[in-house]
């Protein structure tokens, strides 16, 4: 029987939804992976750092979290004020970094990863910043220091699209992808498609926990930038900045233009594309998030809801499509999971 120690920073909905898997699934990780999970340490921004070398209480801590104490009260922990501290002074096999998700210089999650990899730990993460930003340098690292980096949980939650695409579809070489990669704006675009308006259809999305109380990250297709960030750098090892993906949110697309392409047999949907333009210079790919009208022949077209989708083309395999959930607790906390597993197969 294997034994993993795991170290999980940001316990908000994704650490949490990682946490309840481990317990829930606790019996077939054993049975079917011949893996036993210790958590030693939890991290997050309002209680810092807690550590116990003979493992955590899940259940208490998710109980914890649940009646908003702090995570502090779980009995005989060390606590360290600060994250790094805490990282810096303890030992796991595997981190999970679950904090939240910041495009403009990718922290406090760059900083827990770097130093997580330096240290000599995998890391598996959720954050997307860090992916997006810097993909490259990061599993440059990774690789220097003989651990690995994954990051499933950061395009299209646990539904394993990183993965087909590094592994399943390894030695195909991917001339083009085209994505639904959010599922707040395809909940919105779907409903507007019955012909209601955006502001009411808005409102019930917030209603019902699918949009924030400011939806701008999601709706003006900020969100989606990010994960075309993250399938340039691992579909062809390119860096692109934010601002060479040319964006356009659904802010102002009309219920008439919803109706005018349903009479015409096609779907609006905000799809993020990216192709290669160019062997060299600074821009080889070209990055777009906007909304398309699609024809019902395409198979993005009927993704409703808040499913998301994308398609690769390759030189191989022509075209794959792969449709599931894009966001939720144990959706993403599943893709942290799959991650886990994968780097425990390879461990002796």
């Amino acid at each position: 029987m294997k034994h993993l120690r795991l170290s999980l920073i940001g316990f908000g909905v994704v650490g949490q939804g990682l946490a309840e898997l481990l317990v829930s699934k606790q019996d077939l990780i054993k049975q079917r992976f011949g893996l036993e999970v210790s958590l030693v340490s939890v991290a997050n921004a309002r209680h810092g750092y807690i550590y116990k070398e003979a493992g955590l209480d899940i259940p208490t801590l998710l109980e914890l979290a649940a009646s908003q104490r702090p995570l502090t009260d779980h009995p005989g922990v060390k606590r360290w004020q600060h994250t790094l501290d805490g990282l810096r002074a303890t030992d796991a096999d595997v981190v999970a970094e679950a904090t939240a998700t910041n495009l403009r210089d990718a922290e406090p999650g760059m900083s827990h990863i770097r130093t997580a990899l330096t240290q000599g730990m995998h890391v598996i993460t959720a954050n997307k910043g860090p992916i997006a930003l810097a993909a490259k340098e990061l599993l440059a690292l990774a690789q220097q220091h003989g651990v690995q980096l994954r990051m499933e949980a950061t395009v299209m939650a646990g539904t394993p699209v990183l993965s087909l695409l590094r592994e399943g579809m390894a030695g195909a070489r991917v001339r083009s992808l085209r994505g639904i990669l959010n599922g707040t704006t395809n909940y919105i675009l779907s409903a507007m498609a019955s012909g209601r308006e955006y502001a009411e259809v808005l409102a019930e999305a917030q209603a019902q926990g699918y949009a924030e109380a400011d939806p701008t990250t999601d709706v003006e297709g900020y969100d989606v930038v990010a994960k075309t960030l993250i399938l340039a750098a691992l579909a062809w090892g390119h860096t692109l900045k934010p601002e060479q993906v040319l964006r356009q949110g659904i802010t102002t697309i009309s219920k008439k233009q919803v109706h005018d392409a349903m009479h015409e047999g096609k779907r609006i949907k905000l799809i993020a594309s990216l192709g290669v333009v160019s062997d060299v210079g600074e821009a080889p790919l070209e990055a777009r998030v906007e909304p398309l009208v699609l024809p019902l022949s395409d198979p993005l077209a009927c993704v409703d809801g808040v499913l998301n989708a994308i398609t690769f083309q390759t030189d191989t395999l022509s075209q794959v499509t792969i449709i599931g959930p894009g966001a939720g607790r144990l959706e993403t906390g599943q893709g942290l999971l799959s991650d886990l597993l994968a780097i425990a197969a390879t461990l002796k």
